[in-house]
């Protein structure tokens, strides 16, 4: 069965990269470990929290690749320790968060069991940009010369 696209409308130009995330989002495996939180602590800026008992720095990756924020953690188990009661996981994980265009990834902290990464999302700037319009019509009568217009394009 073919997938019907909701950015198949030609007023959407260069919304695949939407679609593409979509997707991701999809196929994310639904884990809940380890836990976390997504809290706001700006105008612009967000900070995640993970609950990471028992890890240490050197056990932990932070990667942003293709606008994902990848966080990796494996932890190095002693041999010589004995368990009578093994209640605290030290299993490794893969947790991945989707950023937007422009999210940047400002801090990482470790402390107390839990890990938090600072995202920011620099103010936007307007810009205004005149992109000329050559006219064909001139072009074509005057031997190859072309006429210029331009118009205003605004950016939000």
């Amino acid at each position: 069965m073919p997938r019907i696209s909701m950015f198949n409308s030609p007023l959407f130009l260069g919304f695949d990269r939407f679609e593409e995330v979509i997707d991701r989002l999809a196929k994310a495996p639904a884990d809940g470990y380890p836990p976390y939180n997504i809290e706001q602590i700006g105008e612009n800026c967000l900070r995640i929290s993970l609950a990471l008992a028992g890890f240490r720095a050197a056990d932990l990756t932070i990667q942003v690749e293709d606008h994902q924020l990848l966080i990796r953690g494996k932890q190095t188990d002693e041999a010589d320790r004995v368990y009578l009661h093994r209640g605290i996981a030290t299993r490794q994980f893969k947790r991945v968060f989707l950023l937007a265009e422009g999210i940047d990834v400002t801090d990482a902290q470790l402390g107390d069991g839990l890990l938090h990464i600072d995202l920011c999302r620099p103010e936007p700037s307007s810009r205004v940009r005149t992109i000329p319009i050559r006219n064909e019509e001139a072009s074509a009568g005057d031997g190859g010369g072309r006429s210029r217009q331009s118009i205003e394009i605004e950016a939000d």
